[in-house]
This record gives C-alpha cells, sequence and structure tokens, in this order.
C-alpha cells in the first residue's frame, strides 16, 4: 500500500531529511587517506545525537551501524571496520534519520585523493542517473519513466545499474511502498501522484550489475569485482512537480 503524505506530514520528512542532508555534508568533507570507515560511523553517531535524532539504519533488520560504508566493489550495506582508506579508493555512504517519527534517507560516493578516470565517470554518471531520474519524478508519469531513464543514463555510458537493490517509497518507515527499480521501461509501473515521497538511489555498476555475497548476506559485491557507485535523495512530489527534500537548501523549500 502507498501512503500518501500531507503537505504537513512531507513538512515533518523534510525535517528529518534536512539533518540527513547536513549530517551527509559533515562526513564528505571528513573523507580522507588514512580515514577508517568506523571512525566515520562514530562521527555519523555524535552527529546525530547533536540533531537530537535517531539512526534510522542501526538495528534495521539487525544492521549494527549507523551508516553504510561500501568501499569500491562493495555494492551496498558495507560494515564500517578499521579498513583505512586508499589512496584511489571510491567510498559510498549511504545514511538515515528518524527525526520526531519521520525518516529521511540520502546517499553519495566519493573517491579518496586521486582516483582514476573510470572512477571518476563512473560517479559523475551515476549522479546523473540521479538527477535525470527527479526530473521524471512528477504527477502523472509513472515509476517506471524514473526506471528508465536510470537505466538509458547508465547503458549510454556502458555501465550496468545493479538489479538487486532498489530505491523505496519512504515516510514513517525507512522502507515503504512502491519499489523504485534502477532498470525497466518507460510509461510502466505505478502512477505518480502528489503526497508519494520515494527514495531515488542509482546503483550503478562499472561492469556486471551480478552480485555476490563473500561474507554473508549483508556484504553485497559485484561477481566481476567492477566499481560501484551510488547517489540518493529523499523526493517529494508536489501537484505540479517535486522537491528534493535531502539538500541542505530544502530546510526552507516548504
Amino acid at each position: 500500500m502507498i501512503i500518501l503524505k500531507t503537505k504537513e506530514e512531507i513538512k515533518r520528512i523534510k525535517d528529518a531529511c534536512w539533518i540527513v542532508a547536513d549530517v551527509l555534508n559533515e562526513l564528505k568533507h571528513s573523507i580522507d587517506v588514512g580515514v577508517t570507515t568506523l571512525s566515520l560511523n562514530h562521527f555519523a553517531n555524535e552527529l546525530t545525537r547533536l540533531h537530537k535524532a535517531k539512526p534510522a539504519f542501526l538495528g534495521y533488520n539487525g544492521y549494527p551501524f549507523t551508516i553504510c560504508a561500501s568501499v569500491n566493489d562493495q555494492i551496498v550495506h558495507g560494515f564500517p571496520s578499521e579498513r583505512r582508506l586508499e589512496e584511489g579508493d571510491i567510498i559510498t555512504i549511504d545514511y538515515g534519520a528518524i527525526y520526531n517519527g519521520w525518516c529521511g534517507d540520502a546517499a553519495f560516493t566519493a573517491g579518496v585523493g586521486k582516483i582514476s578516470l573510470k572512477k571518476a565517470n563512473l560517479m559523475r554518471i551515476t549522479e546523473r542517473c540521479l538527477n535525470k531520474a527527479i526530473e521524471k519524478a512528477i504527477p502523472g508519469n509513472r515509476i517506471g519513466d524514473i526506471s528508465n531513464t536510470i537505466q538509458i543514463t547508465a547503458e549510454a555510458a556502458s555501465f550496468n545499474p545493479v538489479r538487486a537493490y532498489t530505491g523505496h517509497g519512504i515516510g514513517r518507515d525507512l522502507h515503504e511502498e512502491p519499489s523504485v527499480f534502477n532498470y525497466g521501461k518507460a510509461n510502466e509501473g505505478i502512477m505518480l501522484k502528489e503526497g508519494m515521497v520515494i527514495a531515488i538511489e542509482p546503483i550503478i555498476s562499472a561492469g556486471s550489475y551480478e552480485v555476490i555475497h563473500p561474507n554473508g548476506c549483508w556484504d553485497a559485491r559485484t561477481k566481476d569485482g567492477s566499481c560501484v557507485a551510488q547517489f540518493e535523495h529523499t523526493v517529494a512530489v508536489t501537484e505540479k512537480n517535486h522537491i528534493i527534500l535531502t539538500t541542505k537548501e530544502s530546510k526552507n523549500a516548504i
């Protein structure tokens, strides 16, 4: 069941999303050679507490950390650890917060030091996938328009959307209906309506989209070892357009 949100409820979600945007901005500036992903997790915990919010991921289906820190070929759900980031790595930080009972969710991928042109291009194209997909998040379009836009944008650059993981609705729960696939056909799927709030999150592989789990169900990696990038925003569908909620500029957007 898709839960449509009122304008007042979207304002509540926006408050949680603004915290997500602020924390991710701080984390982005903390990424450097030699930094451990566990220290980034501790920093996210501290920032969440200062905002008087709760980590949305911590304890969710047993997940034991505040952030997902996925490095290079890790697709999603990377466990923070004492592993130190190295020159040339790319790292995806996925983070969610709960504030006054409402959830926000976003992610970004960043390079560590000097990275290869291929990794830089992967990040650029993945962010382009997100931006173009968000343009489709308007009333009257369908979920398939978002999914298809992600797929054709990625494939035009000879990259592949990972098919095993999707975007999702969001509100009082972190994951709600509908699922927002990163591949599909235009003009198919559920029609977008005012009041829908969705997390759009292209997850794009430089090679194969096939997934393996070498260290248990949480550790998802590309089968061929290709690097992966991910960018995500929480987006509200409005009467005629949309609002990106997980940006620093969103604080006074509604």
